[in-house]
Parts: structure tokens; sequence; C-alpha cells
């Protein structure tokens, strides 16, 4: 490709993103595209397929797309139009980023993969140990990726032996492309793959073991790096992402590092004074309820929270206590009542 035709390409647009697009939005509309324009599928599509698998080769890389960006970032001066110092410049750009006859393929990170995990209230206060699906789109394992049926469904092309790149010299530099031939696939599918449909990739999921924290909140994302898909041309892999679900409990919920919680008395009760079982997310305890306690009260049980972490403090549990009154009374009740009522009152006066 002539550098001014390589200047003028706008391989984000090629791929119909945006220049900030990220690298899994980048990878997620090549599949896409490719799936839909492979000569192999659709017939007649191969120039187009040819445009969109140059466009993933420079921006699908980390590195290719930072000096791509830069070069369409000097504008005219990177296609040769400026001054000698400028052409200098933008043709040692060139080279960076061709790499030569000899490019290897770049080290690229594995894509980072998310999942779900959904806990129990109890699980989530304390942690534990458990696992985690982990989908992953991988090679075809009845093909080894190739999409053609195993025994001679496939056929390795005879102009790039089965690599699907060639390296084409362009005057000033050379660059390595798809293969015309093969159109980058490295040979021609003769009978699809029954597994995979010829695409030579297949969805797949294992288990992987994790430790959740105590404390895990509804809706925080744990990173679990490296965990994702492995990386290309020995880069790292990607992480894994879980993002946490609790469910809710029937009689404790959460305030930060405390949890609370509520219990009942009666008039009398919290009047003249008593002592209830609390239970908690151990063994139950005693919380002494003092007399002339108001309705709403909120009384703290240390302790009995969420457990310490590295950022946070043991917390405690904090019990609102609620006044419960009598529906009904009998007539003697209601007598009891009035005195009692007429006594507070000349209390309260005096």
């Amino acid at each position: 490709m002539a550098e001014r035709e390589w200047f003028d390409t706008d391989y984000y647009k090629v791929l119909g993103v945006t220049s900030t697009a990220t690298a899994a939005e980048i990878t997620k509309a090549y599949r896409k595209l490719a799936k839909q324009h492979h000569p192999d599928t659709n017939p007649g599509s191969e120039a187009r397929f040819k445009e969109i698998t140059a466009a993933n080769d420079v921006v699908g890389d980390p590195d290719q797309r930072k000096e791509y960006d830069e070069v369409r970032r000097l504008g005219p001066a990177a296609a040769g139009f400026g001054g000698p110092q400028q052409q200098g410049n933008a043709n040692d750009m060139f080279s960076t980023f061709f790499g030569g006859s000899q490019r290897r393929p770049r080290a690229q990170r594995g894509e980072d993969v998310e999942t779900a995990l959904h806990l129990n209230f109890r699980d989530a206060v304390f942690g534990l140990e458990t696992t985690v699906p982990l989908p992953t789109n991988e090679n075809c394992r009845a093909c080894g990726g190739r999409g053609g049926a195993p025994g001679g469904g496939f056929v390795t092309c005879p102009t790039c032996h089965g690599q699907g790149m060639v390296n084409a010299n362009q005057g000033l530099f050379s660059m390595s492309q798809a293969c015309s031939t093969c159109h980058g696939r490295g040979g021609r599918v003769v009978t699809p793959c029954a597994s995979c449909q010829g695409t030579g990739r297949e969805m797949s999921s294992r288990r992987i073991k994790v430790r959740i924290p105590s404390g895990v909140e509804d809706g925080q994302r744990i990173k679990l790096t490296g965990k994702g898909e492995p990386g290309r041309g020995g880069g790292p892999a990607g992480d894994l992402l879980v993002d946490i679900h609790v469910a809710s409990d029937p009689h404790f919920a959460r305030r930060g590092q405390h949890l609370t919680t509520k219990v009942s008395v009666s008039a009398t009760q919290a009047m003249l004074g008593t002592t209830v079982e609390i239970p908690t997310m151990d063994e139950p305890v005693n919380l002494k309820i003092p007399s002339g306690t108001q309705p709403g009260t909120t009384m703290r049980v240390r302790g009995r929270g969420i457990p310490a972490s590295k950022k946070n403090a043991h917390g405690d549990l904090l019990v609102t206590v609620n006044v419960t009154l009598p529906k009904k009374l009998t007539k003697e009740q209601r007598t009891l009542v009035e005195k009692l009522a007429s006594t507070l009152k000349e209390t309260v006066e005096s």
C-alpha cells in the first residue's frame, strides 16, 4: 500500500468504530465483520474481507495502533508531504510501524472475560472460596481452529503455506499483508467442520476457583488478574471480572461495615426495661433494653457486623427497637391503662 493511500485509510471507519473505541469493542466489531464478509461464506467479498483484516492488523494491535494514531496525528507530513526532515521522520515511523520484511506478530494481551456470581447474604458477609464459570472463545477442538472437517476438510494454501500472511515490498518499506490467495485464512475450507460450522472457533466454559473476601457488596466487581483469555504471540492473559450479586436477607441489612436488624418489645417492656435475645450472623446474644426506651431507638452490639479486613475495622450490629401496642383491650385492661396514664400525667406535670 502506497504511503498516501495508507495515510488516507481510516481503519477505524473500516471497522465501524470510533478512534476512542476500546480494544474489546474493536475485537467485537472485527469478528462480526469478518464472519459476515468471509469469502468462504460470502463469495465476492474478498476485497472487503481483505480491507477488514488489514484494519484489524493495525488498530487491533495495541502497539501498532499507537503508532498508527501518531501518524494520523501528524497529518500530511506523515504521508510524505512535509519538508525533508518531516519526510525523514515519517519514513522512520513507517519503518518502525511495519517492522521490515521479517516482522513477527506482536504479543497481544488476552481479552478480559466477564462473569457473574450470585451469593447469599451470609457468604457475602464472611466471604468464601468457590468456583465461577469462565466463558471463553477458543480454537475448535474438532478441527484445531482451521474450520475444515477433520481428515481433509481444509486444504493448505500453496502461496503462504498456511501462514495466512505474505511479505510485500512497497518501495521505501516492506510489510506483511494478508495472503491474496487464501485471504489470510491459511488455506481453504473444502468441507466445513460440523462442530464449529467452519468458523474455527467455539465457545466453551470451565470453572475456576476464586476466593471471595469478606464484606463483598452487591454490585461490586472483583478483578482476578491473568485469569481471562490467553494472550496471543506470547502476550499476557487478560483478566477475569466477576460481578457480585448479593441476595437480601429476611433478618439483616447492611450499612457500610455494620449490620442492621430490628427487635420488637411490648409497651410495658419498653417502660420497665427487659432483656431480649437478638439473632446475629453467629450465635444469638442477649441485649438489655433499659427502662424508658423510646420507639425507634437504635442500640449497638459491638463486633457483630462485617468482619475486619485490610481496609476496614470490624463492624457492629445496630439494633432498632420497635414498640408494639395491643390492638384491642379488655375493659379491665383499659381501666388499668387509664389509671396508669393519669398517674404518668401527674408525674410529668409535677
